[in-house]
């Protein structure tokens, strides 16, 4: 199996390092056969190709590789689009058509939370919704009219709506059984009714599954109550993207949530981190690589879910469970968690964790 690796900004070259440590002991140890391949994207492929993400890089992880790593990005930080600055993550979502992207939100007892007994997968929408970079067929969906007035167009589709709700009930009931689905119907008559529309229609498909319904402020509030009521909750865009960031940091940290961006369909996969680039400590090496890697790991076990191969889905959870044992240990604990390890070593302590695990028969 071909990985493309892109290490992108900021800390991403360095937590990428700690993450491709952890996946090739990993392979090695489960016998994956995987081989690394590295393309650049971001400043680096700016400064070389005057575009922060190529057209020819997204055909190649379209028809070359199984999976793809992306570090993180600094788009703010990017000129405009038609100077090359274009958005790289969400270039690999379009691109790639990743409508899924998945984020666990889980406490750790043994981890200072706001949310204890929190357990819970987010499924975002990630390919419409608000975000004006990836609504439009030409263009983008925001415009001003004059310079004292901007709008935002959004866009809820039946087809990007069905589709995202079915891998939340997929997965729903593989866990508790359980989804809830945010919106602003109140408000949003049209397009939030369109997303509970398709949501009623997909649930008809599996009565196993209790359902619910949740206004997004108030579900906001209610995750900050009860975090641990909540199973699998399902999204679109806007709404998803802030709530799985609440989420994660209630849960313990942004530094420690993996995701994924998927499709079902084509069987394509991206890990990436939930946090952004971190220019201040970039090149100190003290960044926590924790989210990267456990991205990595949620890559492997998709893969092996959509291939039907035990042992990628057997790697994938052995990374996360050696993540868990290395940072259960305050002498190996990252500065974000109130220990002194570098990037480097803490990649070095969870592959030596991994490689000391016995495989389970």
């Amino acid at each position: 199996m071909r990985i493309m690796t892109l290490p992108c900004d900021g800390i991403g070259p360095e937590i990428m390092a700690a993450t491709l440590e952890v996946v090739e002991a990993a392979s090695k140890k489960f016998g994956l056969g995987l081989t690394f391949e590295e393309a650049e994207s971001g400043f680096d492929s700016l400064k070389n190709h005057g575009i922060t993400l190529r057209e020819e890089v997204l055909d190649r992880a379209r028809s070359e590789f199984d999976g793809v790593i992306l570090g993180t990005q600094s788009h703010m930080d990017y000129p405009p689009l038609a100077e090359g600055g274009r958005n790289v993550s969400a270039g690999f979502r379009i691109g790639l058509d990743l409508y899924a992207n998945v984020r666990p939100a889980r406490s750790r007892d043994f981890l200072p939370n706001k949310a204890p007994g929190m357990d819970l997968v987010i499924m975002r929408e990630a390919t419409e919704g608000f975000y004006p970079d990836r609504n439009m067929h030409k263009g983008v969906g925001e415009m001003m009219p004059d310079p004292d007035m901007a709008l935002s167009v959004r866009k809820i589709t039946r087809h990007g709506s069905m589709r995202i709700c079915r891998e939340a009930f997929k997965l729903a009931m593989q866990r508790d059984k359980k989804v809830a689905a945010i919106h602003k119907a109140n408000s949003f008559l049209m397009t939030d009714g369109l997303f509970l529309e398709c949501f009623r229609d997909v649930a008809k498909d599996f009565p196993e599954v209790e359902t619910e319904e949740l206004i997004v402020d108030a579900f906001a509030a209610l995750l900050v109550r009860h975090p641990e009521k909540y199973d699998v909750v399902v999204a679109t865009n806007f709404y998803g993207d802030i709530l799985s960031d609440l989420a994660s940091e209630l849960s313990g940290s942004l530094g420690l949530a993996g995701s994924i961006n998927a499709n079902a369909e084509t069987g394509l996969c991206c890990a990436q981190a939930q946090h952004g680039s971190a220019p201040d400590i970039a090149g100190k090496n003290v960044a926590n690589p924790t989210s990267l890697i456990l991205s990595a790991a949620m890559m492997l076990i998709w893969l092996g879910e959509q291939r039907g191969v035990q042992n990628l889905m057997d790697a994938g959870q052995a990374i996360a469970d050696a993540v868990d044992t290395v940072i259960d240990d305050p002498a190996k604990r990252t500065r974000d968690l109130g220990g002194s390890v570098n990037t480097d070593d803490f990649g070095r302590f969870v592959a030596e964790e991994l490689s000391e695990r016995a495989i389970a028969a």
